[in-house]
């Protein structure tokens, strides 16, 4: 009984713990109260779409100079420039813009890369405007099937607007702030993934790619300057 009330009393705390100081930070790194909480295209295309949390970096490079990169994500174009091996089978990704992977266009689907069965089809293009804002939309049923978005929504399933937004700041600068709408049903479930499990899992993948896209473009943008 002694050592069952310390379990319960260790992961009473650590749930405190994440609930008052982790996860409050994870789903606004870097981003400020006005990128959370403030207005943020696409929500329109969610329906019944909650806003979800923001995350933001300053790139010191034009927004013209960060879109490209932006522009060549997916599994069989630029990659999503985080961990290669836990979301792109291994696959590296890309460190210079491809002209040939810069003809995104509205209802496009971006890949993901499978070990098992290669590139499929995981996000829709679904908002599209140059230099500023790219809105990547995905409607799955809890099994990860794709559902066509014409449709009724099932009873069960997930969907979400994952967005890249480009803010021009002086000193030709760029803030990507990136963050989204999304649903999820049951609701008693979705309340229990967004709350717990998806701050952590977003964080590791997304910080690692504003990270990685900041060296990258910074770097490209240097080069082109010398």
């Amino acid at each position: 009984m002694t050592f069952g009330r310390k379990i319960v009393g260790v992961a009473g705390t650590a749930a405190v713990v994440y609930a008052v100081w982790v996860r409050p930070r994870l789903v606004r790194w870097g981003a400020t109260d006005a990128e959370v909480a403030g207005p943020y295209p696409g929500g329109d295309l969610v329906p019944g779409g909650e806003r979800g949390g923001a995350m933001a970096v300053t790139i010191d490079a034009p927004p013209d100079q960060v879109w490209p990169w932006l522009v060549q994500l997916g599994g069989d174009r630029g990659g999503w420039y985080s961990w290669d091996h836990l979301d792109n089978a291994g696959r590296p990704s890309a460190h210079r813009v491809h002209p040939e992977w810069q003809d995104l266009a509205l209802g496009d689907y971006v890949k993901y890369w499978t070990r098992r069965h290669g590139p499929v089809d995981a996000w829709e293009v679904a908002a599209l405007e140059p230099n500023r804002f790219l809105g990547l939309r995905g409607l799955s049923d809890l099994r990860g099937r794709s559902l066509d978005p014409q449709q009724p929504r099932p009873a069960a399933y997930t969907e979400g607007l994952w967005g890249f937004l480009l803010n021009e700041l002086p000193g030709g600068r760029t803030r990507l702030v990136i963050g989204g709408y999304q649903v999820f049903r049951p609701r008693w479930l979705g309340r229990f993934v967004f709350y717990w499990l998806f701050p952590p899992v977003v964080w590791i993948m997304q910080a690692r790619m504003m990270a990685v896209l900041k060296r990258n473009v910074e770097r490209a943008a240097k080069c082109d300057a010398s």
